[in-house]
């Protein structure tokens, strides 16, 4: 009696573990929701999907809610082609629906294209209902008095679908805003001017079409602050007299060795004169000598030479005196 109740045990615990795994790969119950929501699919396919390891919830779910939106045009094997490709099924289709409700043209070989280059399909419809305000970095420039200024500015974008796909993304629209203006504080001819009609600046960026070849369209950019930096044109001006001194005290100090050198060479051609002079001034006795020896010079004549010596020698310092 045991026995027959451990085999009936096991034959309710296969069953159900069959029924299990029957249900598994074939979700009836995901089948009869389809079929209540209006959606034509069979249980073979949902057994098929199972197989080809795509999710039958996901793509029951997608094809129910394109259905309840009037999409009539998404079909089966096109959702199960973008989950095998690696795309988000959910996501496009909820951005085609909000797309469908919004007037918004887009296809589903865009949506799908969009969300397989990487971008967010839903939320690019959502911000081409609801723009996207973005602040820019603090936009340093300078203008022709001088004089630095620090602006920010608020860019107010909205998503151009037919741009998402191989369009520049939000860095490069910041990149050219920042570019712009900068462009146009610099062209001012002083920074009052700027501080006091600031939205010239954001005309002057607008009229240039910075969105071209981006995944935006600019409707607006608005100057949130601008700020008073340095004296940049001051700092210039110091920084270049500073460096004319440096070089006008390096001439001079060129000037003073070459100077110094030309006294030391003067010195050293004045010693070797006094040199030759004391050299000539020895060779006179021995001169003098030999003029007495050879009868040149009288005894006379050296008494007269050494009178006009102490003449000499008395004026000079007469002249000292």
């Amino acid at each position: 009696m045991l026995e027959e109740q451990y085999v009936l045990m096991g034959i309710v615990v296969g069953v159900i573990i069959l029924l299990a795994i029957v249900l598994h790969y074939v979700p009836f119950v995901l089948w009869l929701s389809a079929k209540v929501s209006g959606v034509q699919i069979s249980l073979l396919q949902l057994f098929l999907m199972r197989i080809r390891n795509v999710p039958p919830g996901v793509i029951v779910q997608a094809m129910i809610e394109a259905h309840k939106a009037g999409l009539e045009n998404i079909t089966r094997d096109s959702l199960e082609a973008h989950y095998l490709a690696g795309g988000n099924v959910e996501r496009v289709v909820h951005a085609l629906v909000s797309a469908s409700k919004a007037n918004i043209e887009l296809s589903f070989q865009m949506a799908t294209a969009i969300d397989l280059a990487g971008r967010d399909v839903f939320e690019a419809v959502q911000m081409s209902v609801n723009p996207k305000v973005i602040d820019t970095p603090h936009v340093t420039a300078v203008a022709k008095d001088g004089i630095q200024l620090i602006a920010i500015a608020r860019v107010t974008v909205r998503a151009n679908i037919k741009r998402l796909v191989g369009g520049a993304g939000e860095d490069t629209v910041l990149a050219r805003v920042g570019e712009g203006i900068v462009s146009s504080i610099g062209s001012s001819e002083n920074h009052k001017a700027v501080l006091e009609n600031p939205d010239s600046i954001s005309k002057l960026v607008l009229s240039k079409g910075l969105d071209a070849g981006t995944a935006f369209e600019i409707l607006s950019i608005d100057i949130a602050d601008i700020d008073i930096g340095k004296n940049i044109g001051a700092a210039l001006q110091i920084d270049q007299a500073n460096a004319d001194k440096n070089i006008a005290q390096a001439k001079a100090e060129e000037r003073r060795a070459m100077a110094v050198a030309l006294e030391q060479e003067n010195k050293a051609r004045a010693q070797e004169a006094r040199a030759h002079v004391i050299e000539a001034e020895a060779e006179v006795p021995k001169a003098m000598a030999e003029a007495f020896r050879s009868g040149n010079l009288g005894i006379m004549d050296y008494y007269r030479m050494k009178n006009i010596q102490a003449d000499t020698a008395m004026r000079d310092n007469i002249a000292k005196e």
